[in-house]
């Protein structure tokens, strides 16, 4: 998905770019980058983070660069920042979000005279080039940046790093956040806030959906006002979140435990022990421990000195090998117990289906899974979230084309098993039990998750449950 940073200081201000930099690097794996601008002007640095994290990477260059103003990002696909020279003068730009008419909007931009972007690998464009060129349609930045988020389908949360300033534009619908914090030496803005917490800054405000603010080293001003709707991405809680970062004045661990709590509120299973895979699955795993009083144990370990990322490479096999390469069972925790294993979701299915296949072997007599979120059904239309090239991939449309006997399942026929008390869904989550060879299988439900999260449920996408749109 990707995660990004910037900051406005009275002083020198490269180290605490770094650091609020790499604070995001869970949410990306591929680039990493920084822009800063000083006495030399621009400068800028961009490294590929898939073999050695951001701060490794980054470290050797840190006494080259030096300024007081700057972004940095931390992207999951394109390059970034970009350096840009256009009619509104010289900036850098990054981005975090998902285009999904990229291909109109570059037919328009060659309609009005737009005669070359950039391409990257396999013939694409970069978005983030993209936006730069919707902002630069206008008079203004402003303006500018309010047609780029009128124009993109999808959304798009923008900084923008000019000499004296850095505009912040969060996403027209507010699916993703951008945070403010203030120090005696200026501001910063950030995609998680506890990237802030140890360099200085205390909360300023979350930016509102489609809201246009600039920073400087002297103030916050607020250069357009936001929108009242607001569908931020409920799955920022419930996985891709840091721990430590608040959203929207509710902390992810926080509702991870109260996540884990209403789990067990309609569960009534009896177990030995209660494990989360780790590690976004954890703090469930202790919410559902605490509720059931049943004992939370480690049944495996991760281990992360040389394998920081399971998703890492590009290859799914891959990725599913490391996952399981990277845990390390402990046979005398559980052999013949049973035991209730919470993992954030469902998604493919492949790496979950090896985690309780490596249980068994390990000695575990069963193995009751209660995922974190509802299952997955449609395809994020709106963040970067997978690599997946068709919603054919989930687990729950496979299961469901077998069980209609279809080789594609639309999304009409998908809604048909998303009511949690409906034979269908039963149907489909019996089915999903067996295939993965889970002794028992219990998803958590739409509305106990909202109520998990705690903002209202009006503010909050849950597309890929239940496919509702904006």
């Amino acid at each position: 998905m990707g995660g990004f940073f910037g900051i406005a200081s009275k002083s020198d201000c490269v180290m605490k770019l770094f650091f609020g930099v790499d604070y995001h690097s869970h949410l990306g794996t591929r680039r990493g980058g920084m822009a800063l601008y000083g006495e030399e002007g621009f400068q800028r640095v961009i490294h590929n983070i898939q073999n050695a994290p951001f701060r490794t990477k980054f470290d050797a260059d840190l006494d080259n660069l030096k300024g007081n103003i700057g972004i940095g990002c931390i992207s999951d696909n394109e390059a970034q920042p970009l350096l840009i020279n256009s009619i509104l003068g010289s900036y850098a730009i990054t981005t975090v979000g998902k285009i999904n008419n990229l291909d109109e909007l570059r037919d328009e931009c060659f309609k009005n005279g737009r005669v070359q972007f950039i391409e990257m690998n396999k013939g694409l464009i970069n978005p983030t080039e993209m936006v730069a060129a919707l902002i630069n349609q206008k008079p203004t930045i402003v303006e500018g940046l309010k047609y780029a988020q009128e124009k993109i389908k999808g959304s798009m949360s923008i900084l923008l790093l000019f000499p004296d300033r850095i505009y912040a534009s969060r996403d027209k619908y507010g699916r993703t956040p951008i945070i403010v914090g203030k120090s005696k030496n200026g501001y910063c803005v950030t995609f998680e806030s506890s990237a802030y917490q140890n360099l200085g800054f205390t909360y300023v405000k979350d930016l509102g959906p489609g809201e246009i603010v600039s920073i400087t080293n002297k103030e916050l001003v607020v250069e357009s006002s936001p929108n009242k709707c607001m569908k931020m991405c409920s799955f920022l809680w419930s996985y891709y979140g840091y721990p430590t970062a608040t959203y929207e004045g509710r902390n992810v661990e926080v509702m991870r435990y109260k996540c884990g709590e209403l789990l067990r509120m309609r569960d009534e299973i009896e177990a030995d022990g209660v494990a989360g895979v780790p590690d976004s699955g954890v703090p469930h795993a202790i919410g559902y421990s605490n509720a059931a009083h049943i004992p939370y144990i480690r049944p495996f370990i991760k281990y992360t000195p040389t394998w920081p990322r399971s998703f890492t490479p590009t290859s799914q096999a891959q990725r599913n090998l490391i996952a399981r390469m990277k845990l390390i069972a402990i046979p005398e925790l559980i052999k013949d117990k049973k035991l209730v294993l919470i993992d954030d979701s469902i998604v493919r299915g492949t790496q979950l289906r090896e985690t309780v296949e490596y249980l068994y072997d390990a000695g575990v007599k069963e193995v009751h899974v209660r995922p974190a979120c509802p299952p997955i059904m449609f395809s994020c239309k709106y963040l970067n979230f997978s690599r997946s090239t068709s919603v054919m991939d989930l687990m729950t449309r496979r299961v469901i084309a077998d069980l209609e006997n279809v080789e594609v399942v639309s999304d009409e026929l998908a809604k048909e098993y998303i009511n949690p008390d409906s034979p269908k869904y039963k149907l489909m989550v019996d089915e999903i039990c067996k295939r993965m060879n889970f002794d028992t299988l219990k998803y958590h439900r739409i509305d106990d998750l909202i109520e998990s999260i705690g903002i209202e449920p009006c503010k909050l996408c849950t597309y890929c449950f239940d496919g509702k749109e904006e």
